[in-house]
């Protein structure tokens, strides 16, 4: 029944750490989508973050020999700052175990309150069996970040300020989605106070652990996750926190790295934070349903769930922020390699920014150009560019959602082989922690030529690679093995045509 958890959220004893964080009018989002956007800031808590809710309301209510046993908690990081801070106010002691992929901003902040830190594991899922582990050994108390009534009654506290703060029309509320927690906590009591207001889930496409499950109609494991949004890369939601959504949840929209990146920007613009990927997931979804549903003149609230980013992460979602809001098209463009053609190509383009333009001469005949082009924004820009390039005799192939292309191949052109290398191509992501590349280059040994390497520090929990490997067909397979030995997650992408284009050897 939802009075439990409504009485719940009422009793919860959060304010005695967290504060009631605004709910701020976004303007320029608000003019540019035609629609009241109001951004419930949980990136101001003490912790930049809404961790601290649910954590501290079920360590509060531990009994004295609990407290004295301890606590013990999983985290990537924000619920790992959420459990330190109610230790240190409760004189608990904390142990927590964190991936060795976690963000070095996290690990600084909870070792600042006071906290004993274990890393362990590569992914949030290692460090949480792990940590399970040490507390049946210990008797600790497990303070689990999502999967627990009174975490979720913490969370919902969320919903309660927004409906003392917005009482005229509202929605649609979006909210971030990695284990459940947070959605559940608002679904249940929004639904119960109003339930004439949607409640829509946000995920990355790349980590939909609850919208699988909703269309499966049953939890599901998936078997591997996107680490972007670190904050929500969960394999499997929460039980409680499914049953909930089941019941309360009206929607939920999965988003892409661009879109995230985009939604990023957008905050920024409006209020001079930076939000992390995870805390800018509910715009980036908010702004897909605006688009999808057409929506004019609603009151629709996205809560910017985080700001827990590491600086060096900055350049990255810079570099994608302009293509997660088509403000910037990628082109592979053939150009005639003759006197003049850059020129005509150019002029074809009009007014239009060039925002990126590589080229390196490889053939006599025809010029291979990657193009970087401003856009209006409007999805059907990027067709209509196309069309008029395509009517005036230049060849184009849409590179703009070419993972392999805005990731690697944008900083390779002009790197085509003088010959036929007989090479395979493979994108390759590993955990990102000090040795692991070295690490890696020594496993695969001298056994194989490498003749392509392309490696960029995005300050991510995980690196990518993309790189080439000269080798015999009848070797392919004995080399995905020593890759599949490691651990890491691969792809080929020998037949890509980004790489065919601009980085292939020479037939």
């Amino acid at each position: 029944m939802p009075e439990k958890y409504i009485e719940k959220i009422l009793r919860a004893r959060v304010y005695d750490v967290a504060i009631e964080t605004p709910l701020d009018f976004a303007p320029s989002l608000s003019e540019r989508l035609g629609n009241t956007i109001l951004l419930k800031r949980e990136d101001l808590q003490s912790v930049f973050s809404f961790k601290l809710r649910g954590a501290y309301n079920k360590m509060s209510l531990l009994d004295a020999s609990a407290r004295q046993q301890g606590v013990i908690a999983a985290s990537a990081g924000n619920h790992a700052q959420g459990v330190a801070l109610a230790a240190k106010r409760l004189g608990i002691n904390a142990l927590i175990v964190m991936p060795t992929t976690a963000p070095e901003i996290k690990i600084k902040s909870v070792r600042a309150m006071g906290a004993d830190i274990e890393l362990f594991g590569d992914s949030y899922s290692e460090a949480y069996t792990h940590a399970q582990q040490l507390a049946q050994v210990s008797k600790r108390a497990f303070i689990h970040p999502y999967d627990d009534p009174d975490v979720i009654a913490g969370q919902g506290t969320v919903a309660m300020e927004i409906l003392r703060q917005q009482t005229a029309e509202l929605d649609a509320i979006f909210v971030p989605v990695g284990g459940g927690g947070l959605l559940a906590g608002i679904a249940v009591y929004v639904k119960f106070v109003r339930p004439d207001i949607k409640i829509i889930g946000v995920e990355p496409d790349d980590a939909d652990c609850l919208n699988r499950a909703l269309q499966a109609g049953s939890r599901v494991v998936l078997e591997q996750v996107g680490l972007f949004a670190d904050g929500v890369a969960v394999k499997q939601v929460g039980a409680e926190p499914f049953r909930l959504a089941q019941r309360y949840v009206d929607e939920v929209i999965t988003v892409t790295t661009d879109e995230i990146c985009a939604a990023i920007k957008d905050i920024f613009d409006d209020t001079r934070s930076i939000a992390e990927p995870a805390g800018a997931l509910a715009i980036a979804g908010l702004k897909k349903y605006v688009g999808r549903e057409k929506l004019v003149g609603k009151t629709l609230v996205a809560i910017d769930s985080g700001a827990n980013i590491n600086f060096d992460r900055l350049r990255y979602v810079a570099e994608r922020a302009q293509v997660g809001e088509h403000r910037e098209i990628l082109l592979a463009v053939s150009i005639p390699e003759v006197p003049g053609s850059f020129l005509a190509f150019c002029r074809l383009l009009g007014g239009r920014s060039i925002t990126e333009f590589n080229y390196r001469y490889f053939d006599a005949a025809m010029a291979h150009v990657f193009v970087g082009i401003s856009s209006s924004g409007l999805e059907s820009d990027r067709a209509t560019i196309i069309e008029h390039l395509n009517g005036h005799g230049f060849a184009v192939t849409d590179m703009t959602t070419n993972e392999l292309a805005k990731e690697h191949i944008r900083y390779m052109v002009g790197g085509h082989a003088p010959c036929e290398l007989h090479e395979f191509v493979y994108s390759i992501e590993f955990p990102e922690r000090p040795g692991a590349l070295l690490k890696f280059l020594i496993e695969l040994g001298g056994r194989w030529n490498i003749s392509l390497f392309h490696y960029r520090n995005h300050g991510a929990a995980f690196g990518k690679v993309l790189m080439g490997v000269q080798m015999p067909v009848t070797e392919q397979a004995a080399f995905q093995a020593c890759l599949d030995g490691l651990g890491f997650l691969y792809q080929e992408e020998t037949a890509n045509l980004a790489y065919r284009l601009f980085s292939g050897g020479m037939s």
